[in-house]
């Protein structure tokens, strides 16, 4: 599932497109993905002017001129792509429909959005701008991890006596929003923290140096356009590249990169999702 680095990338690949642009037609083909999309949500999409596009953990939110908000979540396999306008130094011609062309939005530039999404795990609903933050989807979220709301003195606290293992209280969306097991496994890696380790009982000097760990990550996995593991694409198709600098995920058995150590990789299973280490260099 996309984490915060690809769905930052999809919206800085779809603002230069559909910022300020009246959403000329929009077709729902279907009545659903992973829930029930809104009433009238073609018709209350049409001639709406694209004010701003914003993210929110893992969900992109478009703000609407009348005064909505269109929440996007992309799910496992969903993609935002654009057509009919230049995308850098591109130019992407409207390709023939697609059988998982869910949601299509025509913009009066004649730039097309495509929501395409096979395994139609994805999401989208409408709510009043103003109310956003109220969303279910939205209303628990802890702070986003490059915001200032997420520093050394707010993770100290949130994780104090906690005794769930680091990985799990990093994926807590509640703890911190965004943050998926690509990236959690990068960082404790890099600050040499195992991912068994009990959140309470990891020393609060240690703790500190995770903060602006995070933030180098998901800054380096949003400057290579994310990690293409599977369906992601970013918005002009192009792949990720961050899965090439992968210092643990996903390298079971294959050497450790630190510098003087030959200890494998492993994975661990925690709370049904792979953790990948290495059981020297990570306490």
């Amino acid at each position: 599932m996309p984490e915060l680095p690809e769905v930052e990338t999809v919206r800085r690949g779809l603002a230069p497109v559909a910022e300020g642009e009246v959403i000329a037609q929009a077709r729902v083909n279907r009545p659903d993905l992973r829930w029930p999309f809104p009433d009238r949500m073609a018709e209350r999409l049409t001639g709406q002017r694209v004010e701003r596009l914003r993210r929110r953990s893992k969900y992109i939110l478009a703000d609407l001129s009348g005064g909505e908000t269109l929440i996007v979540h992309l799910g496992m396999t969903g993609r935002m792509l654009i057509s009919g306008a230049p995308v850098g130094v591109f130019h992407h011609e409207h390709p023939a429909p697609e059988k998982h062309d869910h949601v299509v939005l025509d913009l009066d530039s004649g730039a097309r959005v495509t929501f395409n999404d096979p395994r139609r795990f994805g999401a989208m609903d409408l709510i009043e701008t103003l109310r956003a933050d109220e969303h279910w989807l939205l209303s628990e979220l802890g702070p986003e991890p490059l915001g200032n709301a997420f520093n050394e003195d707010y993770l100290v606290a949130r994780l104090k006596g906690r005794m769930t293992p680091i990985k799990s209280a990093l994926l807590d969306q509640r703890v911190v929003a965004g943050l998926g097991n690509i990236y959690v496994c990068e960082a404790l890696f890099r600050t040499g923290i195992s991912p068994l380790r009990k959140a309470g009982r990891i020393s609060e000097t240690r703790l500190r140096t995770l903060v602006p760990v995070i933030r180098d990550v998901l800054a380096e996995a949003i400057e290579a356009g994310g990690s293409s593991l599977r369906d992601y694409r970013q918005a002009d198709g192009e792949l990720g590249y961050f899965q090439h600098t992968f210092r643990v995920y996903g390298r079971e058995g294959e050497p450790c990169v630190a510098p003087g150590c030959d200890t494998a990789v492993a994975r661990v299973v925690q709370s049904g999702r792979s953790s990948f280490y290495c059981r020297s260099c990570q306490r």
